[in-house]
């Protein structure tokens, strides 16, 4: 059996003598093997066997077994972008996030599963098939990082990679019971070949516990030069964990940000945690009309440019190999995509900034639900219902766009279960506030235990 516990008890054990690297990266083949999951789309058996029998158990992740999104460049590994287009592409380069795990001594294991250009909130791809979320196998465990999550929260792995453009850590952290970290935009560099355009989309991890997030941020968070937008390096993640005084923050409680759909169940634990940790931490409540623009338009054509410069030269010939949506949304740019649309976009992108600001000057902390309701159905691509009812299109994106437009950390930590599937509730701080949107999180992990993965079949 695998490790059942989080990264850094891992280590720990490996340090002891209690495990060793190579007992557990047997386990953790075996277990991909049975699981049923399809939460990889590559296993690299040979070279984790090779690692885990040299692995330096000093080092911060030494011998851990870790998964990779697949959307995260690995040289000599596919490259496929989750896509049927690119089925036989080999990375050439490390992302920089993967050079700085290798040198942390973690043994990367393979690709974990995502949506097609990481452009869904579920993991189905005509590629890969389904992945299935391991709280219950009928549901998706989300998107685009969905493949990681379901590897956590499944017991293959304590810990993998994730990228969050519109909220795909924080959408399947939620699905899945775990912690979904989304940094300040430039926290953790996007490197080595860093595009210039929207900087919605950063790096980070699916893990068990909060104490590994800040690991993960010791091990990759830093200045690189070839991403102009990264942030200067800070030590002490993990060992300055919990050290902020939340002793009269404002904060304001709001399951939908003022503009999404909610299931009931949802909007009521929201609240319901919220002021528990009001009451726990100290914090000022702050009675605020929250009511958010509704930007999901605006993001989805923002990231068009970048959609287009990855399948323009084989369009349309390509269509009929994609998802129906990512389909969609390349002819909907082509069709409709102007110097007047992209005014339009750029003038929506900047009022919601506005309105986050704008936020973040009356309170420190905002409050909200990680997604509208429990994980949808696994073979729908693209879901329009909550709690049964017909909810706008975008509507999971309105809880998580607005951090990824305006760069504000944000973080989805596992608030209970709803009819045997999790809920996450989500947690804001203005720009550069990492550090107590971690020890926010933390202070909930300490209140509210929560299950550390779901339960093994």
């Amino acid at each position: 059996m695998t490790w059942q516990g989080d990264t850094v008890s891992l280590v720990e054990a490996f340090r002891s003598g209690e495990r060793s690297p190579l007992a557990e990266a047997e386990a953790t083949l075996a277990a991909i093997e049975a699981s049923g999951l399809n939460a990889f789309s590559f296993i690299d058996t040979e070279g984790v066997l090779e690692r885990a029998a040299a692995a330096d158990v000093s080092l911060p992740l030494g011998g851990v077994p870790i998964g990779v999104k697949e959307l995260h460049q690995v040289e000599g590994w596919p490259d496929t972008s989750a896509s049927l287009l690119f089925a036989d592409r080999v990375a050439d380069h490390d992302l920089t996030l993967v050079t700085r795990l290798k040198a942390a001594g973690a043994n990367l294991v393979g690709l974990t599963t995502a949506s097609e250009f990481g452009g869904l909130n579920c993991s189905t791809t005509k590629l890969n098939g389904i992945t299935r979320n391991p709280w219950d196998r009928a549901a998706t465990p989300g998107g685009s990082s969905g493949g990681s999550a379901a590897a956590v929260a499944g017991g293959l792995v304590p810990i993998a990679t994730g990228g969050d453009g519109g909220g795909s850590i924080r959408i399947p952290a939620g699905f899945c019971g775990l912690v979904g970290m989304k940094g300040t935009a430039g926290r953790i560099p996007r490197g080595p070949h860093t595009t210039i355009g929207p900087m919605t989309v950063v790096s980070g991890c699916l893990a068990r516990s909060v104490r590994d997030a800040a690991r993960f941020y010791d091990v990759c968070a830093g200045f690189d030069a070839r991403d102009p937008y990264s942030l200067p390096a800070q030590s002490g993640w993990e060992s300055g964990l919990g050290s902020t005084d939340l002793t009269g923050l404002r904060v304001a409680i709001s399951p939908d940000l003022g503009s999404a759909v909610l299931a009931d169940a949802v909007r009521t634990r929201v609240h319901e945690a919220g002021a528990l940790l009001v009451e726990a931490t100290g914090m000022q409540l702050v009675e605020l009309d929250i009511s958010m623009p509704s930007i999901t338009w605006e993001w989805a054509i923002a990231n068009q440019a970048g959609l287009y410069k990855e399948v323009g030269h084989l369009w349309p010939g390509c269509e009929e190999q994609m998802t129906k949506s990512m389909a969609f949304g390349v002819r909907m740019g082509l069709e409709r995509f102007n110097i007047e649309i992209a005014a339009r976009v750029e003038a929506g992108r900047t009022e919601a900034n506005r309105c986050m600001a704008d936020l973040f000057d009356k309170v420190d902390v905002v409050i909200c639900a990680s997604n509208p309701d429990v994980a949808f159905p696994a073979e729908i691509e693209s879901n329009t219902r909550v709690a049964g009812e017909k909810a706008p299109p975008g509507n999971n994106g309105a809880l998580t766009i607005p951090a990824n437009i305006s760069g504000n950390p944000a973080v989805s930590v596992p608030a209970g279960l709803v009819g045997g599937r999790p809920i996450g509730i989500q947690l804001m701080g203005r720009q550069h506030e990492d550090r107590m949107v971690m020890d926010l999180a933390r202070a909930w992990e300490q209140l509210e235990p929560w299950p550390l993965l779901a339960p093994q079949p």
